[in-house]
């Protein structure tokens, strides 16, 4: 097992480049499921997740190269449509979107329930669900999977409103129907920059899809998808964590490969803390010397403030002087990781959905232990605040959305490190 050790209190400054955007091409690897042909994925994230899914891939028939670290070509024209086993899907939970994708593309669909991060609370995929049967699927859940079966070998357009916005559904229900006989109407969908990103790359492969980034959806499906070529977009998240260890820190980096728009949501609440932020073509400047200031932060979907960040957001305000106050009204019980963040000297109180920050002169290090992915993330900013040295255990959360990040930080003057121990010394170090 790895963990991190970490020696903060150092300003960082530098520049760093943000890699293909995480939550994109966990959907756009399974959507290469749907593709007769080989398609060739640019910008491809060096993470674990995608480790997983492109192994998944392989193991379903599909033939899985890669070109060079950030090109993977797939070719999925032999798949054979089989059962996507639990021990696979259960370490990442875009295999849910196999789902979508095997329902579209063979009218049959046998998935394990996903994992990923836990946040303390059931994932529920019941709009999911809800948008397979309107789209005439038969769905049952058993032991832990999900079959879904459309009558004929294929799902046939429909209207799908969603109770709620949800990023996982609409993009489940866009790879469904993008093949499916008809137009398909998807309503209240989610809008975020990675549900753009999965439709254009289908309209790409000769998806009919319009709509997307908007809270409507149309898709007219086809009756195959053609191979070609594709860029991912670059990672919003990580771009704004980097941003935020820059406010925790202090110093001046410059982040490059990014589409300023999509960070505007996260550069607008960096501003109102006092870290000032330049945008120089595709690259933004972001730096932090005065002190910061208070905050009020309410998560929201896109293009409100993304949940993904919130922890991270937080380290930054236990930092600034007087109160902020957190409320996520998308994962309300995301708030798991602050007795870490109390045990280097925050002051926190959460109470549901809320979290009241105090903010303190300084954060000291300690032993932390990530419990998902952004929470990890939000640990390792705290310990390159922190005066002291950190150790960061459960580090595989934080390696499943964030390439080198070890090197990354190293490059804008971060002191870290990563060390092998024997599990059960970890074990011991936890318990005490």
């Amino acid at each position: 097992m790895t963990k991190y050790i970490v020696e903060g209190g150092r300003p960082l400054f530098g520049e760093i480049q943000i890699s293909g955007a995480k939550n994109a091409a966990v959907a756009i690897i399974p959507a290469a499921l749907m593709v007769s042909g080989p398609c060739r994925i640019e910008n491809m994230p060096q993470i674990s997740d995608v480790t997983i899914l492109l192994n998944i891939l392989q193991d379903l028939g599909a033939r899985v190269r890669y070109v060079n670290s950030h090109t993977v070509e797939i070719d999925s024209s032999a798949l054979r449509n089989g059962r996507v086993p639990y021990e696979a899907a259960r370490r990442c939970r875009g295999s849910y979107y196999m789902l979508g994708a095997l329902l579209g593309r063979f009218g049959l669909a046998d998935v394990a329930l996903p994992g990923g991060c836990d946040f303390g609370g059931a994932r529920p995929i019941d709009q999911h669900l809800k948008g397979f049967r309107a789209l005439g699927a038969q769905v049952d859940t058993q032991s832990g999977f999900v079959m879904a079966e459309a009558a004929g070998g294929r799902v046939k357009g429909a209207n799908i409103f969603f109770d709620k916005v949800s990023v996982g559904a609409t993009i489940n229900i866009m790879l469904a129907a993008a093949m499916a006989d008809g137009m398909s109407v998807i309503e209240n969908a989610a809008k975020e920059p990675h549900v753009v990103d999965v439709a254009n790359f289908l309209n790409s492969m000769g998806a009919n899809i319009m709509g997307a980034g908007t809270d409507v959806i149309k898709v007219r499906g086809v009756d195959c998808l053609r191979g070609g070529s594709y860029t991912i977009i670059p990672d919003q998240i990580e771009a704004g964590t980097y941003m935020a260890a820059v406010a925790a820190c202090g110093g001046e980096v410059k982040l490059c490969n990014i589409i300023p728009k999509h960070m505007d949501c996260i550069s607008a609440k960096m501003a109102e803390m006092g870290v000032e932020i330049h945008e120089v073509d595709d690259s933004l400047m972001v730096s932090r010397i005065g002190p910061l200031m208070k905050a009020n932060i309410k998560t929201m979907p896109y293009p409100g403030f993304p949940t993904d960040m919130q922890p991270q957001v937080a380290v930054a305000l236990c930092l600034a002087r007087g109160t902020s106050i957190i409320m996520d009204s998308v994962w309300n019980t995301r708030f798991r990781y602050t007795d870490q963040f109390v045990r280097m000297g925050a002051q926190i109180q959460v109470d549901g959905s809320l979290a009241i920050i105090e903010g303190v002169e300084r954060l000291t290090g300690a032993q932390l232990e990530a419990c998902d992915l952004r929470a990890g993330a939000a640990m390792l900013i705290a310990a390159l605040a922190a005066h002291g040295i950190s150790e960061i255990t459960n580090v595989q959360y934080i390696e499943r959305g964030y390439e080198d990040v070890i090197g990354k930080i190293r490059g804008v003057g971060g002191r870290i490190r990563a060390v092998e121990v024997p599990e059960e010394d970890l074990m011991i170090s936890n318990v005490s």
